[in-house]
């Protein structure tokens, strides 16, 4: 259970209907399994015991009987499993029956959840046989022992305090007021669903929205065990579609009709930092459910669950190129909305031709034809300075040629040189001074035309760049409207793509791919052999560590320690160990010692859950100290 992970499993045995001695076995050996594997909460179908589709047979005491043997045999097997188990069965009380999920714990039966919402519609006629559970949980005697019965009750891990799990039973999901709300609200992270959902034309896919759309409504993990080979197929088919999803994920799902142990790993430390950040979702004002303690050791979970490398980056092409489009014009809108209220005549963007300034004209472009305006009025102006290269020159002035801007060329190695002399800086001396000069003269240069031509400075930087505070403060880190600033490097290189690809335009297109070939630079030291001298990922780490970084640390609030551990899974066979780890260390120490730059940020419209606004998304002291945070990667 270490960094919070905790491996569970939706088991669904193949039965035979109304033969318990059989299904107890089957029970038996893939809970074995399961727990072999490493699952500590395994959940079973819906009245797996009997079968679900016993019919009036559920009215026999013999069969009825058969499930209680039934259920103390696969009790007794748990006593020396580390794990808690839920097994369907039908369950007399009082000359009522009632559909129960039972939980077991080292060889006790700790509690039996009654379902509450009883389907009598189409297929199912539960009502003919089954009683709907109490409103509200109670105890009865079972085997000589008082044993909680009834909704909601919550199973708590004893050496595990976050590890509180709630079962409900099939129909209880499909209900307008599941009893999965309530229990989750009293502090359920994980929910099970002991579930016998037949299969019918489009069903799956529902199932599968409806189970993922619990997960995120609750910020739980999901357990979903159906039932499938070996039900009654006299007018129904059951395909094993066990689902397990974790705050709107789905992070597993069975094939249908295979059967089967679907596993894997639910970060409960996620789901609590999730809810405590979430004002709206609300805890209860009073508990009132049953909480019943179980055993369970703490010891490593072996991870299964993939981690994706690029986390701002959607891996389907057909996902990826919606997202781009949707980006795109939510930067567009923003820029729109600006310009129509300051009534700017015209749009003023550095272009250098790199990633970043590329975009921000891309951007402009768009907005521009939005408000049915000239595209000759983006003022599109190259810089060329001493770290200048033939390659970026031409990109960036053909670019704004193709896309219809005024290119206006201003050289300012003669301005900088100037301030070198009013300053008394060698201009050997190719020190952080020397390279922010270039960048500070550059965005003088852009707002005084900006305020000749009655028009906005649009600015470049982008999130990474924020985050790593790699933008010189009062130059390149300031503008009018940052339309990139929520837009973090991997998902920039992604997005000049996707306008390549679809503008219609091969030259175009060809000079934007070579735009994308280019090494990321600032280009502020002279270049050697006629080549880029100063790389930026040289210098501060590669991008595509950065934002994995800055996504599992602003997203979810992970240790440093535990970013690590991932870090390690996602980019396996891609970077050492060692790398990560060292530029992990310089994420950290960059993040904290740069927020004063974020916290005067120019206005930028927010495209996705991870942003750095001052105002909106993250607020942090200027002076916060990063030991805390290094110190826990210090034994590593």
């Amino acid at each position: 259970m270490k960094d919070g992970f905790i491996k569970v499993a939706a088991a669904t045995p193949g039965i035979r209907v109304a033969d318990v001695a059989y299904n107890t076995a089957q029970i038996k050996s893939m809970m074995e399994k399961a727990v072999e594997e490493g699952a500590k909460v395994v959940v079973f179908p819906e009245l797996c015991l009997t079968g679900y589709t016993c019919g009036d047979l559920f009215t026999q005491e013999i069969l009825l009987e058969q499930a209680k043997q039934g259920l103390k045999e696969i009790g007794e097997a748990t006593r020396d499993m580390d794990a808690l188990v839920f097994v369907g069965l039908p369950l007399e009380e009082n000359g009522e029956l009632y559909n129960v999920a039972a939980a077991l714990n080292r060889g006790r039966v700790l509690g039996f959840t009654t379902k509450s919402f009883l389907p009598n519609y189409g297929e199912f006629y539960e009502m003919r046989q089954f009683r709907q559970g109490p409103s509200r949980a109670g105890e009865i005697l079972f085997e000589g022992r008082r044993v909680p019965f009834g909704p909601g009750l919550l199973y708590e891990a004893e050496s595990l305090p976050s590890l509180v799990v709630s079962a409900e039973i099939c129909e209880d999901v499909w209900s307008p007021v599941p009893p999965s709300i309530q229990a989750s609200r009293e502090g359920a992270l994980v929910i099970v669903n002991c579930s016998a959902s037949d299969e019918t034309i489009g069903k799956a896919a529902y199932r599968r929205s409806l189970i993922e759309g619990q997960s995120a409504r609750l910020i739980c993990g999901y357990v979903y065990a159906n039932a499938g080979e070996g039900e009654s197929t006299t007018d129904l088919v059951f395909g094993g579609h066990n689902i397990i999803a974790e705050n709107g994920t789905v992070l597993a799902e069975a094939p249908r009709f295979q059967g089967g142990i679907l596993t894997t790993e639910i970060d409960l430390e996620r789901l609590i930092g999730e809810r405590r950040r979430n004002t709206t979702f609300q805890n209860a004002k009073e508990r009132t459910l049953p909480r019943i303690p179980f055993a369970l050791e703490l010891s490593e979970t072996a991870l299964t669950r993939s981690f994706a490398s690029r986390p701002f980056v959607p891996s389907e092409e057909g996902e990826r190129n919606q997202r781009c489009e949707e980006i795109l014009t939510i930067q567009a809108k923003g820029l729109e909305k600006r310009l129509a209220h300051t009534h700017a005549r015209s749009a003023v963007v550095g272009i250098s031709g790199g990633l970043d300034s590329t975009l921000a004209l891309l951007v402009t472009a768009k907005a521009f034809d939005a408000l049915g305006l000239e595209r000759s009025q983006i003022v599109a102006v190259t810089m060329p300075c001493f770290g200048t290269t033939d390659r970026t020159y031409r990109n960036a002035c053909e670019m704004a040629r193709k896309l219809g801007a005024t290119l206006r060329e201003v050289p300012i190695a003669a301005s900088v040189e100037q301030h070198f002399r009013d300053i008394g800086h060698d201009p050997e001396d190719h020190s952080v001074t020397y390279e922010n000069a270039q960048a500070r003269e550059r965005t003088q240069v852009l707002m005084d035309i900006a305020n000749a031509d009655g028009g906005m400075v649009v600015g470049t930087g982008d999130m990474s760049e924020l985050a790593l505070g790699w933008a010189t403060y009062n130059g390149d880190h300031m503008s009018m409207y940052g339309v990139n600033a929520s837009v973090p490097k991997t998902l920039v290189r992604h997005l000049v793509h996707y306008y390549a690809d679809t503008c219609g335009d091969q030259v175009l297109k060809d000079v934007l791919y070579d735009v994308l070939d280019t090494p990321v630079s600032p280009e502020l030291l002279p270049p050697k052999d006629g080549e880029i001298a100063q790389k930026t990922e040289d210098l501060v780490g590669p991008y595509e560590l950065h934002d994995f970084f800055l996504y599992y640390f602003l997203r979810f609030g992970y240790s440093p320690r535990k970013i690590y551990r991932i870090a390690r899974l996602a980019f396996a066979g891609e970077y050492e160990e060692e790398t990560i780890l060292k530029w992990l260390c310089t994420f950290l120490r960059r993040f904290f010692t740069q927020q004063f730059k974020r916290s005067c940020l120019p206005d930028g419209p927010k495209v996705g859950t991870v942003a750095l606004s001052p105002r909106g998304d993250w607020r942090m002291p200027s002076d916060a100290c990063v030991d805390l945070w290094l110190a826990d990667l210090e034994d590593l």
